[in-house]
């Protein structure tokens, strides 16, 4: 019965290993409580620990040998103990066997016949010997879950292997007096009569029962059959990594200061993969003229010839940005621990792949993010976390100067030339990468539709956008990084010598990725590195962001907007250049009247008529009521505003209150003077929510004359700048993901984040919000509004308890 629930939990593992461990757990425990029959009961438990000692020992050697795990066996097994049920339960499926997915089911299937041994061998009590085997099987199949079918036959088996247990455990022992035929022979027939009729009736009484539970469980039994399983996982958080990790398009920008910077080392071996772009018709940004082959180097007779102004290197991913949100783009997966073997992706069978093999050895490189070749298959020397949907990459446990794995990959070689008259995907699939946000930018879209109309077909309007980038802008290392739809905007659109028209691939890949959305085209960004040789050191100048295209049938095509070294751009045409700003001055200014000259003369007041007392009396007393009624309001709204934060912090379940601590900070931020935008989503309110505890004086927001500070627009820089490269800073509003041009913040209430992170906990798995999450979400927003109300002018802070706004304010 141990060796059958083995069987059902195998059924989401890779391999059989699983249930032979399992078996032989099963096995070990029975055979050591058998053996020791003879032995004082008190004795047997002790020597079946140490049993199970050796055999885990073994176990987790044996699955650590298997998955090539590094590090001694003693660091193995205190991680695998420690970490062995929240591994198993946010693992990839299927699940490779290693020393952390094991240790728990054989241990678990130790006791189960250790207890069941002791208790239906020794103590005779089969039936209550059977619930150790009943609840493990029981738990093999709620881990299971939705995740894999368990056949039929296993259950029946099950049963069969109980009843056969209770039918040879129940059978009565001939030596015992008191069971032999003669036993009753010296009873009276009076008694023998009343033994019958006890025993009838007990088997009627059995029988009720039984028939009884059956017809009301039946029932509630039939509607579970077709129901989907509970699947623990959802209960459990899986691998999370912060904004960098989630967003490292950002770090482009930092990368490109620091060019000789050794961010790690590779080595490629197995067949060179292709290039990642599709080639033009003509060179991007070029005259259009073909390039030749160097001397001595092979045309490449298997595929189409490399894209102009791309090495035949190798192209090593480290993460796929699937979402955009006006802001920021994101990875926006679900990693699962995963073991050696990783699962494969859906794609077209006839789809040819090349396997690459690479060693990479990590430098500079921070973070959770690893880097590998698309697609990887297999990863040894390093433990990692995996999201199938985009194939990135994680270490959970961050990377670390000196780590070094190996990646197996399969690179897919689609044929380049259906290109021309391919489609791009459609369907369900494709509307995560068709999402624009609303609140772009007019001119993005009239640049799209421009583009659009002007060619026909998927690939030509890739093409001619890839083209339309590569031309008109130009690659530089200190653009600063941002990616919003502002930041877009200016980098498009903006002067040439006040900073737009250039930036880095970041700003490339993220225009071509927004306009091709604009354009139906389904597109992403990915984040990576391209190493010239495959072999050797890849440094910050090697990072590169490049947008990729949904074709149906051929899958992901990377497209290479960036120009040609030493082109000069062409000027933007003038209907896509902003509109000059309207010189009239704002009405406020326009109505203000010249101030008196000194020959003005001075206006003086009539003098009251005499025996008119009555006029002051009337104005005091009406200025008395006034002042009285306006006492009276403040008082209602001061109690009205109280009752509001009491019931939003204290009654309703955990992710009700947590939900109310976000609104207490974000009416904070409104009495303040600065509004939340509705398109932030929780992490980028935090940033402005600690951009705005900027003091008098300190660093001044960018604004639309300036989108980006007086570094951006090409002036000198003021006292205090430039901000120091890589240092962590808070945006300000409308520039959510960039550095500040000068000056220094204020250090901000660290609870912020932490209140955004118990925000999203509340909205994704409000199920899993508990009360002291909720008792700290209000303590953090308290916090944080007493903090910006200190911040703001006397008058604000006057009237921040007496403001009836936070009443009939709705999020």
């Amino acid at each position: 019965m141990i060796g059958l629930a083995g069987v059902v939990l195998g059924r989401v593992y890779a391999g059989p290993l699983l249930g032979q461990l399992v078996l032989g757990a099963a096995v070990g425990a029975v055979g050591v409580s058998l053996a020791t029959r003879r032995l004082p009961s008190w004795l047997v438990a002790p020597l079946s620990v140490l049993a199970l000692l050796g055999y885990a020992g073994f176990s987790i050697w044996f699955t650590a040998r298997r998955a090539d795990l590094p590090g001694g066996l003693t660091d193995v097994a205190a991680d695998a103990v420690r970490n062995g049920i929240p591994r198993l339960l946010t693992a990839l499926i299927p699940v490779e066997p290693t020393p952390d997915t094991v240790i728990v089911p054989v241990v678990a299937a130790w006791l189960a016949g250790l207890a069941a041994s002791e208790v239906g061998i020794r103590a005779a009590r089969v039936l209550l010997g059977l619930t150790a085997p009943v609840a493990l099987y029981a738990g093999a199949l709620y881990v299971v879950g939705p995740n894999a079918e368990s056949p039929a036959w296993l259950t029946v088996a099950f049963a069969a292997a109980a009843a056969l247990a209770l039918a040879t455990g129940g059978r009565p022992d001939r030596r015992d007096p008191a069971n032999s035929a003669d036993a009753g022979a010296g009873l009276t027939p009076a008694v023998r009569a009343a033994l019958r009729l006890r025993t009838a009736a007990s088997t009627a009484l059995g029988l009720v029962v039984v028939v009884g539970l059956a017809a009301v469980l039946a029932p509630v039994v039939a509607r579970q059959v077709g129901a989907t399983p509970v699947d623990p996982r959802r209960y459990v958080q899986p691998p999370q990594v912060d904004s960098l990790d989630e967003n490292p398009l950002i770090r482009i920008s930092g990368w490109a200061l620091h060019p000789e910077q050794t961010l790690l080392e590779v080595h490629t071996t197995g067949i060179p993969p292709l290039p990642d772009d599709p080639p033009p018709t003509e060179p991007a940004g070029g005259d259009g003229e073909e390039e030749s082959p160097e001397d001595g180097e092979p045309a490449d007779e298997e595929g189409p010839a490399d894209a102009p102004g791309q090495s035949r290197g190798v192209r090593i991913r480290l993460a796929v940005l699937n979402d955009y949100d006006g802001v920021t783009w994101r990875v926006g997966g679900t990693y699962r621990n995963a073991g050696r073997v990783l699962p494969a992706t859906e794609r077209s069978p006839d789809i040819p792949v090349a396997r690459i093999e690479q060693e990479i050895t990590i430098g500079d490189l921070t973070g959770r993010l690893l880097p590998a070749v698309p697609t990887p298959r297999e990863v040894t020397g390093a433990r990692v976390a995996y999201d199938q949907a985009s194939g990135t990459l994680i270490q959970p446990e961050g990377l670390r100067q000196g780590l070094r794995y190996t990646v197996n990959s399969e690179r897919e070689r689609p044929d380049y030339n259906l290109l021309p008259s391919a489609n791009v995907a459609f369907g369900p699939e494709a509307l995560r990468f068709l999402q624009v946000e609303p609140g772009a930018p007019e001119q993005l879209q009239r640049l799209a539709d421009r583009i659009s109309e002007e060619n026909s077909g998927p690939y030509a309007k890739a093409m001619a956008l890839e083209s339309y980038l590569a031309e008109h802008y130009r690659v530089v290392a200190d653009a600063p990084s941002g990616h919003a739809y502002p930041n877009l905007a200016f980098f498009l659109f903006g002067p040439p010598n006040g900073g737009g028209q250039r930036g880095t691939s970041e700003q490339f890949a993220a225009a071509f990725a927004v306009l091709a959305r604009m354009m139906s085209l389904p597109t992403r960004v990915v984040v990576g590195f391209d190493s010239p040789t495959g072999s050797g050191p890849v440094r910050g100048a090697d990072a590169l962001a490049w947008p990729e295209v949904l074709f149906e049938g051929l899958g992901w095509v990377a497209f290479n907007p960036l120009p040609l070294p030493n082109t000069t751009p062409r000027p933007v045409e003038d209907e896509f250049k902003p509109e000059p700003e309207d010189s009239t001055p704002p009405p406020e200014e326009a109505s203000q009247t010249p101030e008196a000259t000194p020959e003005a003369a001075p206006v003086t007041a009539a003098a009251p008529r005499g025996g008119g007392s009555g006029v002051p009396v009337l104005v005091g007393g009406g200025a008395g009521g006034l002042v009285l009624v306006l006492t009276g309001l403040a008082l209602v709204v001061v109690g009205m505003r109280r009752a509001q934060r009491r019931r939003r912090l204290a009654d309703g379940p955990p992710a009700q209150r947590i939900a109310g601590a976000w609104r207490e900070l974000t009416d904070a931020l409104r009495l303040a003077g600065r509004p939340v935008p509705d398109h932030l989503a929780a992490t980028e309110v935090a940033a402005h929510a600690r951009a705005s505890l900027r003091g008098p004086g300190e660093a001044a927001t960018p604004g639309p004359e300036n989108p980006g500070g007086p570094e951006r627009s090409g002036g000198a820089p003021t006292p205090g700048g430039p901000w120091p490269a890589g240092e962590p800073v808070a945006p300000g509003p409308g520039e959510v993901g960039d550095r500040p041009p000068t000056g220094r913040l204020r250090p901000a209430v660290p609870g912020v984040d932490d209140l955004a992170e118990l925000v999203n906990l509340a909205a994704f798995a409000p199920d899993i919000a508990t009360d002291e999450q909720a008792r700290r979400a209000g303590e953090l927003a308290l916090a944080y509004a007493a903090e910006l109300r200190a911040t703001r002018p006397w008058w604000r802070r006057l009237l921040w308890s007496l403001h009836p706004g936070p009443l009939r304010w709705r999020d």
